[in-house]
């Protein structure tokens, strides 16, 4: 009975604490958004040059979260295949998909567009939102575990590369045995790498003055801003 309570409290307290988060996120005007994306940007193709190479995942921006798609779309132009994730059904691993402009979108849970139509693909990496995150590398998400289940599931697991706010740090999430941590935490700090003793951080924040931005790049409507209901 004890083991109950203690999961009961702690999905009070995770839910409890992901409210509070989105709310700071959600009040976040968009000069301070534009700005850490810059810095997020910079930090991610510097840290991870590779990135160009095999199957990038990444998720269509919510409420605020770092917005990924215009370095997916530089990889893209410099050789990277990206996918985004698709859930098939609740409480089951998530499957990817390939996306770029002109693939197809449609909205799935919590109103995210997903792909449809284009090839399934097993990721080499998976540029992974957090709502929050801990000095293990452990991830608050949005509360279905789905990508708990799809890490556990791979045959083969691609580099876990998550992206939050620094102001979304907690000391700790209160890991329970289905949690798997990221590989990486990038922030608009910079780079932390999970070590054995906890997340490093590797970057000096100094050094990025001039971050890039892409945002003359895109055309409007590139991104497929008007996914199907």
């Amino acid at each position: 009975m004890s083991a109950i309570i203690l999961s009961a409290e702690l999905a009070v307290w995770r839910k409890t604490e992901r409210e509070r988060l989105l709310r700071e996120r959600d009040a976040l005007t968009q000069e301070v958004l534009d700005e850490r994306r810059a810095r997020m940007d910079i930090h991610l193709e510097r840290a991870f040059p590779d990135l160009v190479h095999g199957v990038v995942a990444f998720c269509w921006p919510y409420r605020n979260e770092y917005d990924v798609r215009h370095l997916a779309a530089a990889l893209r132009r410099r050789g990277a295949r990206s996918a985004m994730p698709v859930v098939v059904a609740p409480k089951t691993p998530l499957i990817f998909r390939e996306w770029h402009p002109g693939v197809e979108l449609v909205k799935g849970p919590l109103g995210i567009p997903h792909p449809v139509g284009s090839p399934e693909v097993v990721p080499d990496n998976v540029l992974l939102p957090m709502v929050g995150w801990d000095g293990d590398g452990y991830r608050l998400g949005y509360g279905g575990a789905f990508f708990d289940r799809t890490l556990a599931a791979l045959a083969k697991r691609p580099r876990v590369i998550g992206l939050a706010y620094e102001q979304a740090y907690l000391k700790t999430i209160q890991p329970q045995a289905h949690d798997i941590p990221v590989d990486f935490v990038v922030t608009e700090r910079g780079v932390y790498r999970r070590e054995a003793e906890g997340l490093k951080f590797l970057d000096n924040p100094e050094a990025f003055s001039s971050p890039p931005c892409y945002a003359g790049e895109i055309a409007p409507g590139y991104f497929g801003e008007e996914p199907k209901a």
